[in-house]
């Protein structure tokens, strides 16, 4: 339905973030739909629209950890997500599907609207962070202080949100999102156990029959902290990397089993 549309899409409305390299290949253009299915239609500046215009690594990179050195597993994944993972054990399963949320509003000049709660429901606004106020955490309480400089900068997103990663998780973010349960999967759809530990994946890009059978393609992050990845379905591997809604019991994934009703959305 979009393929149309591809070329105007990429020109007129895509505003990569500053980690995010220009002349890569696209979500949208390496995961053709499976025969005899569509992509769902996605209004320019989107979040869905967003989320399958993702750059991608070439054909083959490997899943790497935060010190360097390959995942153990390279098996679960179809692609590679050109994003930065960091240099500390901190961008995990929920923190990747806060950072992709926090870079589509960054992209978006929509700055008030990136805030996440960390365990002990304290909020964390950037807001506040690009002002130049930071975080005092003592104990369990937490609390602002005014002690940087103000800035709002993309590296000044990537330090607020290293701070979130470290005192939030699947628990605070699965209380945040609101359940999707009895609504068609979407593009930006989470599946989420929160716990300890509990496991967080984001639907990137859904495709439908004319029958309404929906199909949808996953990223996660995962421990340790390592490259945000798409997945593959190792459980009906005649459809590669997407995953058919609503098909068995669960959902589930390479490394996780979902509950069909763990899906929330934002």
């Amino acid at each position: 339905m979009l393929a149309y549309l591809l070329p105007a899409l990429i020109s007129t409305w895509w505003m990569p973030s500053l980690a995010f390299s220009k002349g890569n290949e696209r979500i949208l253009t390496r995961f053709e739909a499976p025969q005899g299915h569509s992509r769902v239609q996605a209004a320019p500046n989107s979040f869905a629209a967003w989320l399958r215009n993702l750059p991608l690594l070439p054909p083959g990179s490997p899943v790497v950890l935060h010190n360097g050195e390959r995942k153990t597993r390279q098996d679960v994944h179809a692609a590679v997500l050109d994003v930065s993972v960091g240099a500390k054990d901190l961008q995990q399963c929920a923190d990747a599907v806060m950072r992709l949320r926090a870079e589509y509003l960054f992209a978006q000049g929509r700055f008030n609207e990136i805030q996440f709660n960390f365990t002990n429901g304290f909020k964390a606004e950037f807001r506040r962070w690009k002002k130049g106020e930071r975080i005092n955490v003592v104990g369990n309480r937490c609390s602002w202080s005014a002690s940087a400089r103000p800035d709002s900068s993309h590296a000044s997103l990537l330090s607020y949100l290293d701070r979130v990663f470290t005192y939030a998780g699947t628990l605070s973010l699965s209380k945040e999102l609101r359940p999707a349960e009895g609504s068609d999967i979407e593009p930006g759809d989470v599946f989420i156990q929160g716990g300890s530990p509990g496991h967080a994946v984001i639907v990137v890009d859904v495709v439908v029959t004319n029958e309404g059978q929906r199909a949808f393609l996953l990223a996660q992050g995962y421990m340790p902290a390592q490259s945000i990845h798409i997945l593959k379905n190792l459980y009906e591997p005649t459809y590669g990397a997407w995953f058919l809604e609503g098909v068995g019991e669960v959902l589930r994934t390479p490394e996780w089993t979902f509950a069909w009703n763990d899906r929330k959305r934002w």
